[in-house]
């Protein structure tokens, strides 16, 4: 695909997909949608780790108002069902960890896009907002699954009934997101995360997410034969066997990712 809105950057196993068009806050079209999610499946098969990221002072600000021209024509269920879900999707399916690097404000669906990664690295003048209510919408994009099971029932309808702005460290604090950076140290930071998990043990991070995906779920029982079929597997990879061999060594791991 010849991306107009992403840009899209993969180096030494670490993908990074930054939305460009800063001069209106990264806001989320049609065609920005099928980009970022043509761009996460495509690095998902070749790439060890993804960062999503922003251009300019915004991650993203939700979706573009002026893409659709009259609000009250869209059929907003049709959006939802064919172009917000595959996206989030192919997020939550991705089989490498995926980093939202956040650099600025996350609003409306641009909150829940950052809320579907994995990690949440949020430069400590970023901040999040359920912005729907402002314009008489229910938080959409994954946002009522994602919020209630990240922070809890009441913080969740807080969030979503007021539509306050939570600044970065608020979010943290509450264990929306991973980790507050200060500005200065941002992008220095997640591009050093990145390449951790990029030389990380790649299958395992895989089963890691998919066993945390179904834990909500699942009972116990469930959980643990998932956890045993899973482990069964990483016992077979060739990274169980150089981490063992580089721990016995006390030497770093060299993974392969399989």
């Amino acid at each position: 695909m010849d991306y107009q809105t992403i840009r899209y950057q993969l180096d030494d196993g670490v993908a990074i997909i930054t939305l460009d068009r800063p001069e209106v806050m990264n806001a989320l079209t049609v065609q920005m949608r099928a980009e970022i999610t043509h761009a996460v499946r495509e690095a998902g098969s070749v790439a060890r780790v993804v960062v999503l990221t922003g251009a300019g002072r915004a991650f993203c600000s939700g979706q573009d108002l002026g893409d659709s021209r009259n609000a009250a024509q869209t059929d907003f269920e049709r959006t939802l069902r064919d172009e917000y879900a595959p996206m989030i999707r192919a997020i939550t399916d991705c089989k490498v960890p995926v980093i939202a690097a956040v650099n600025g404000a996350a609003a409306g669906a641009g909150a829940n896009l950052v809320l579907a990664a994995d990690v949440v690295i949020a430069a400590e003048s970023a901040f999040f907002m359920q912005a729907f209510a402002r314009i008489g919408l229910l938080p959409d994009a994954g946002g009522t699954y994602m919020l209630p099971r990240l922070v809890g029932r009441a913080r969740a309808m807080g969030t979503a009934l007021f539509a306050d702005r939570i600044d970065a460290r608020t979010a943290e604090s509450w264990g929306m997101i991973w980790e507050a950076v200060a500005d200065d140290d941002f992008e220095a930071h997640w591009r050093d995360r990145a390449r951790h998990l990029a030389n990380g043990p790649t299958l395992a991070y895989g089963y890691i997410k998919a066993a945390l995906q179904a834990s909500p779920g699942n009972d116990l029982e469930q959980q643990l034969t998932l956890e045993a079929r899973l482990q069964g597997k990483c016992g077979k990879s060739r990274d169980l066997q150089e981490g063992v061999v580089a721990f016995l060594e006390k030497r770093p791991a060299a993974f392969e990712g399989r």
